[in-house]
């Protein structure tokens, strides 16, 4: 008969427990969680992501529903346990469950702590541990007001960051004189400060919150400096306490956490303990790492097998920001006893400190380079000499080749070295799954050793090592681009380039997807390369397919309501045509008008019912979609040029109204931004878009796969052209060749970074083959250069947008009556 185990919280702690367990023993227990949350168990190490809306909250699920199914085991969401009985051995559920238990695993987390500070009890004052932190964020902030966040360590960087992503001024205040202090010295942090500056926070050292004013809600901040500012939310990332509570009432033994043994045992010996609410050894721990260390030996002394105990782990720290390379381990500090080793490159932004004491290295910072990281990890753990490494050590790995120490490929990298720091995987774990489970995806390995499945920084290295295994065995395969079908962009595309489809159901049937009607990833794809093949003319675009924005021609906002951009060729606009604008947005009450970063006006805050109206009226001014929206061409960008500029040897003003025209109306995998330079000194900020025009003495330089967004990447030069009719060409060809190969929703920099430069110059460096593309653009313009807002009003889509009004003395009434 299996034994009954029993799992007080259904978080990352205790779940990958479980999962350990199961590799080693599926059937000794039955198992029962109970969770407070209403979710299944989800990476809260992704929490910044979901908050910066890079990542939804699927892709931070860990254990679907149909995990728990298939492990047989009983899950109790939204049903916090409020009692342990030790003597019956029973725990009380707050739903009136009563669960006995032959072993109980208590894994309660922490709790937020929130300093009491004057006004700390107001609503909106919150702090960010959660999913329903994050909704709550979020459903919160608003661009007229500031958001504050105290506290400048891990969280909340990554609540500040996730909050400023979203355009809300924010401010983040911390009591030290440098941020992130429990993981960085000083230099280290004013680094990172100058990173996340960028994203528009702004940081407030050296200062506390003094008070927070309002009537029920948080209304305005006082800051110790004695500075004011009106504000509506104020979000404490101040640290944790572990969450004790159940066991204190249950007389376990506690101290700053649950007390737990080296094999994590608390003082009763039916009962463990694990994750951020235990102490063991006088310590506790907030990171991940050292959690994932527990469940390793905790799941083997559950299994009954031999395992060593745990002795504590050694800290190390990734920030999960977007764009922000950052690691830290040991003692960063350092003492009068110990020497640094320090490389610093302040203008590019790198700085490594190795921290040495008796020839070993025993802390470390690591920013804007980390992919050796593991590797000096590794030194650290193994207290290795590096007496003989000193000169080199700080360049990395590979500097070391000729010494026998190490090469530049994954070969060099020890099977005992760990790859992900997360899940605490090693080399040797992967390689091992690799060949004995026959894995032969990212995807495989991921779900198999959990490498890469959580903050994914080290997803490179994992594929390196999955290439390296398989060899020619290795053909990349692709992920399915949804759970509906296991086929990937590539295999899709072709299917429909060497078949014939009238819609997106023919291709379903024909490539036997697993659902009727698909979802909400593969439609919109599906849909795309339809018409990629058959352009406007032969295939009708379903916009039962699309994604809400590209549905209702207008962008969603977090309110429900939509905004409104015209198209202003080439950022040029008139008295004439900004009254017009004007005198729209009065008539229909639109409370927000602003000034786009591509020279255009965005109308902000119009109800659904109004879009088709206000549509008509815009449409009446002359005035086209911008299709701020859609896939396809948005905006060009330009500067005055010559036209004004002393500095300018080009009409860039001219030639970008020419391009737009040009291309408007286009559709793309992904959206599509341009700018046209008048001059080398690019004021319209060509080299961060996806095709960039600078104007030189000689004619145009055009540079190509450009990104502003969250991750920056620079243009790459394609090629310099003497004419303007050689340009309009270039440009032709290449948004065809974009849309023809690159995948749904891939962007030009992530095509060109996929497929390699080489790859394009091949193309577009051939005179025959941009001929080739740049007549095709043209015969698919020919179909697409209709204003949707038009079409929408001609075709009566829009009668969607209408609000449904029943009118009571219309409706029939219906009674039950007896028979």
């Amino acid at each position: 008969m299996k034994e009954k185990l029993v799992v007080i919280g259904n978080g990352m702690s205790g779940l990958r427990t479980i999962e350990d367990l199961l590799e080693l023993e599926k059937n000794k227990y039955d198992i029962t969680i109970y969770g407070e949350e209403p979710y299944v168990n989800y990476n809260r190490i992704m929490l910044s992501y979901l908050l910066s809306g890079e990542k939804s909250f699927e892709d931070t699920i860990i254990n679907h529903e149909t995990w728990y199914e298939q492990n047989n085991i009983i899950l109790n969401k939204g049903d916090k346990v409020i009692s342990i009985d030790k003597n019956s051995k029973t725990i009380t559920s707050q739903n009136g469950k009563i669960e006995s238990y032959d072993k109980l695993l208590i894994a309660t987390g922490s709790k937020p702590f929130i300093p009491n500070t004057f006004g700390s009890n107001l609503k909106n004052v919150i702090a960010f541990r959660t999913k329903e932190d994050s909704d709550t964020i979020l459903r919160l902030i608003d661009k007229e007001k500031t958001a504050v966040v105290v506290g400048g360590g891990l969280l909340g960087l990554e609540a500040a960051y996730g909050i400023a992503m979203h355009g809300i001024k924010t401010i983040l205040v911390h009591r030290s004189a440098s941020i992130l202090s429990q993981q960085l010295d000083s230099t280290g942090g004013k680094l990172l400060q100058q990173n996340l500056e960028k994203y528009g926070i702004e940081f407030k050292l050296n200062t506390t919150v003094s008070e927070i004013y309002g009537d029920e809600v948080v209304e305005k901040v006082n800051f110790s400096d004695g500075t004011l500012v009106d504000s509506n939310i104020v979000v404490f990332a101040t640290g944790i306490i572990p969450n004790t509570s159940l066991a204190k009432e249950a007389e376990l033994e506690c101290n700053k956490g649950i007390v737990v043994n080296d094999y994590l045992k608390t003082s009763d010996d039916s009962i463990y303990a694990i994750g951020e609410c235990v102490e063991h050894s006088g310590n506790t721990y907030g990171l991940v790492a050292p959690l994932y260390e527990q469940a390793k030996v905790l799941a083997k002394v559950l299994a009954t097998k031999q395992t060593v105990g745990y002795s504590g782990s050694t800290l190390s720290t990734r920030l999960k920001i977007s764009g922000v390379d950052l690691f830290s381990a040991g003692d960063y500090l350092g003492d009068e006893t110990t020497e640094n080793l320090i490389l610093l490159d302040e203008k590019v932004g790198i700085y490594k400190k190795l921290v040495i004491y008796n020839n070993k290295i025993i802390g470390m910072v690591l920013y804007g380079e980390t992919a050796d990281a593991s590797w000096y990890l590794k030194l650290l753990k193994e207290e290795t000499d590096i007496s003989d490494l000193r000169t080199k050590i700080l360049f990395g790995k590979s500097a070391l080749g000729d010494s026998g120490h190490g090469g530049n490929d994954i070969n060099s990298i020890s099977d005992d070295e760990e790859i992900c720091g997360c899940n605490g995987v090693c080399k040797g774990d992967i390689v091992s799954a690799i060949k004995e489970k026959d894995l032969k995806s990212l995807s495989d390995v991921k779900s198999c050793t959990k490498a890469g499945a959580s903050c994914g920084s080290c997803l490179g290295l994992v594929e390196q090592i999955l290439v390296n295994t398989l060899g020619d065995e290795y053909k990349n395969i692709e992920e399915g681009i949804c759970d509906c079908t296991t086929l990937g962009h590539k295999e899709i595309k072709s299917t429909i380039d060497n078949g014939e489809f009238k819609t997106v159901y023919d291709v379903f049937k024909k490539l036997d997807w697993k659902t009727q009607d698909g979802c909400v990833k593969c439609r919109p794809a599906i849909n795309y390369y339809l018409l990629v093949k058959y352009n406007d003319d032969k295939y009708k675009n379903d916009k039962r397919s699309a994604l809400v924005n590209d549905r209702v021609l207008a962008n969603i906002q977090k309110d429900g309501t939509y905004s409104v951009v015209p198209r202003i060729w080439g950022g040029l606009t008139s008295p004439q045509e900004l009254k017009d604008i004007a005198d729209i947005a009065v008539k229909y009450d639109v409370p927000t008008v602003k000034f786009t970063g591509g020279q255009r006006l965005d109308m902000l805050g119009v109800k659904k019912e109004q879009l088709e109206p206000m549509w008509k009226d815009l449409n009446d001014c002359g005035f086209v979609s911008g299709q701020a929206y859609a896939k396809g061409l948005r905006t060009v960008k330009t500067c005055v040029g010559n036209t004004w500029c002393r500095f300018g040897t080009q009409d860039s003003m001219g030639m970008g109204v020419i391009i737009e025209k040009l291309t408007w109306g286009s559709w793309t995998p992904h959206k599509f931004k341009i700018a046209v330079s008048g001059c080398p000194r690019n004021c319209a900020e060509a080299t961060i878009k996806d095709l960039g025009v600078i104007g030189v003495d000689s004619g145009w330089e055009i540079h190509i796969a450009g990104n502003g967004g969250i991750k920056v990447r620079v243009t790459d030069l394609l090629c310099k052209v003497e004419t303007d009719e050689e340009l309009l060409e270039y440009v032709k060809a290449f948004m065809q060749f974009y849309r023809e190969d690159a995948y749904y929703l891939e962007r030009t920099a992530h095509w060109v970074e996929r497929v390699g430069l080489e790859y394009v110059k091949d193309v577009m460096l051939d005179k025959q083959k941009v001929n080739f593309y740049a007549k095709r653009f043209e015969e698919s313009q020919k179909h697409a250069q209709i204003d949707p807002w038009a079409k929408a009003i001609e075709e009566g889509f829009t009668k969607e947008f209408s609000p449904i009004v029943l009118n009571p003395e219309e409706s029939h009434s219906f009674e039950a009556k007896e028979i």
